[in-house]
């Protein structure tokens, strides 16, 4: 009968003998090259309770510090909102040309439409803000967000691969529509750490809606294979911010330190013995929730807040967990140190009743898009903080289900749609890419279709695939994207994959 007091010596697997037996042999050799005893010390004294980067440094000069992803979870129809097409008005009810689709693939839910696929143009009045560029036209869903259209960088040309939600959700967020890669925000605190040890690297917050369609899954701010400790921090709107922050009643904090020393020691033993990089994110995330328990009620505490800045976001940041309240709480965070900061909106799943819906979506994010730039402008933190917007794939200009002058449904469309972006580096005022008068397909500037290719080791000019965004977004944090890798299961990992493109077209 096996000694349950060696079982888990009897579990050690054969690679964990070696990497063992190996650790001790370099552990030997670094005490004969730098002194003796004291190396062996140096080798076992506790384990640094702070997180800092992977990288030594930048890859290169960056241009912000501080990301905040404004993430609409569903598809929002960039007909409706961005991608003017007032040609579209006199072919109401046509149907969309063949060779406009060229046989692209379509979801199962109009594949077999009855009706065909009507174009359907959008219902809104758009106005043309006038910059130092061709102009920027902005619908009149969004009256806040056009009063800072001179702040962003509007992209039409983003296009994908995945048709559905979870997977291009999780390839927009990890670079594989496969599950189980790190998330953006956790590529970037492993690679740059923290500027705050107080708060997490990394903190994500669900902002309510009227329509929570799909669900969101905690691997899109997961590690995937990274150290467990860059994960996002899911704040919470109800009850306490953080899970578990509270003490249970009877634990006074001097309990919980000495648990948490306690702890730590048991855990630096089981280091000593295995060399399991995750024991040392477990002590970093102990010591990181005790110290949160002073720094999160603080952060969730808007009594400081100005009379000007409750009216400059709106009504709803008063109530908690509202988008406006997400976006007053990522302005703080920032002003914290927090590196990276996700808001996901839910709700933009328009298959039918897309002016209802969307009417109320604009409603919840509108004023606190445009409250959220101007209050980082003012503040003198829009230069290094990069604010990104965007869901998973655009709406289709064909129409899904019935079709009337007030009311329409669209599909999923990957193959363009449009993201902004301000501050952190990127050009003010200006678009980039444009589709063809349909809003299908981008096209060049004599208005040839292009058929961009991530595969492609040349980047198509006018294009943004989402490889392109995340490695865009990398750099302007000073990271190089090809360098920035992980190797897991005998290969190197990136965000990006083996593809992306920085574009620099963007770059300030």
């Amino acid at each position: 009968m096996n000694d349950p007091l060696r079982e888990n010596d009897l579990m050690m697997t054969r690679r964990q003998l070696f990497g063992r037996g190996v650790l001790g042999l370099g552990t030997s050799a670094l005490a004969g090259l730098f002194g003796g005893n004291d190396a062996i010390a140096a080798t076992t004294s506790p384990i640094a309770t702070t997180s800092s980067g992977h990288m030594d440094g930048l890859h290169h000069r960056a241009k912000a510090k501080h990301v905040i992803y404004l993430f609409m979870s569903g598809g929002p129809s960039h007909h409706d909102m961005w991608d003017y097409k007032p040609e579209l008005s006199k072919k109401f009810g046509e149907q969309l040309p063949d060779h406009v689709r060229d046989g692209q693939r379509v979801t199962g839910m109009t594949s077999n439409q009855k009706s065909g696929l009507p174009i359907c143009p959008s219902k809104y009045k758009f106005t043309k803000h006038e910059n130092n560029d061709r102009g920027v036209w902005v619908s009149e869903l969004l009256p806040h967000t056009a009063k800072v259209v001179k702040e962003l960088c509007v992209v039409h040309s983003t296009f994908t691969e995945a048709i559905n939600h979870d997977p291009a959700i999780t390839y927009i967020q990890t670079g594989s529509q496969v599950p189980g890669r790190p998330s953006l925000g956790a590529w970037l605190s492993y690679g740059l750490g923290s500027l705050n040890k107080n708060l997490p690297h990394y903190v994500v917050m669900h902002a309510k809606t009227s329509f929570p369609e799909q669900s969101l899954f905690n691997r899109l701010w997961g590690t995937g294979f990274l150290p467990s400790d860059h994960q996002g921090l899911l704040m919470r709107s109800q009850g306490d911010p953080i899970l578990y922050l509270s003490n249970p009643d009877g634990v006074t904090g001097s309990d919980r330190r000495a648990q948490l020393d306690a702890l730590a020691a048991i855990n630096q033993q089981q280091y000593e013995r295995f060399a399991d990089p995750e024991i040392v994110a477990r002590i970093r995330q102990h010591e990181m929730a005790y110290r949160m328990q002073t720094s999160v009620p603080e952060l969730m505490d808007f009594s400081n807040e100005s009379d000007a800045t409750f009216e400059l976001y709106g009504d709803q940041t008063q109530q908690p967990g509202s988008f406006a309240a997400c976006c007053l709480n990522a302005r703080r965070l920032v002003e914290r140190g927090v590196r990276n900061i996700q808001i996901f909106h839910r709700g933009w799943d328009a298959h039918s009743s897309l002016p209802k819906e969307h009417e109320s979506q604009c409603r919840d994010i509108d004023q606190a898009c445009a409250a959220l730039i101007l209050d980082l402008k003012q503040r003198g933190m829009l230069d290094d903080t990069l604010v990104v917007w965007g869901g998973e794939f655009g709406r289709t200009v064909y129409c899904q289900g019935r079709l009337t002058n007030a009311n329409y449904g669209r599909d999923h469309h990957p193959r363009c749609f449009t993201v902004w972006m301000a501050g952190g580096g990127v050009k003010p005022g200006i678009t980039y890419g444009q589709t063809d008068k349909y809003g299908y397909n981008i096209v060049d500037s004599d208005g040839n279709v292009l058929n961009p290719q991530p595969t492609k080791d040349e980047w198509t000019p006018g294009t943004m695939h989402i490889h392109d965004l995340n490695a865009t977004i990398l750099h302007l944090m000073g990271i190089d994207h090809k360098r920035l890798t992980y190797r897991y299961q005998g290969r190197d990992f990136r965000l990006t994959d083996v593809h992306g493109h920085v574009i620099r077209d963007l770059i300030a």
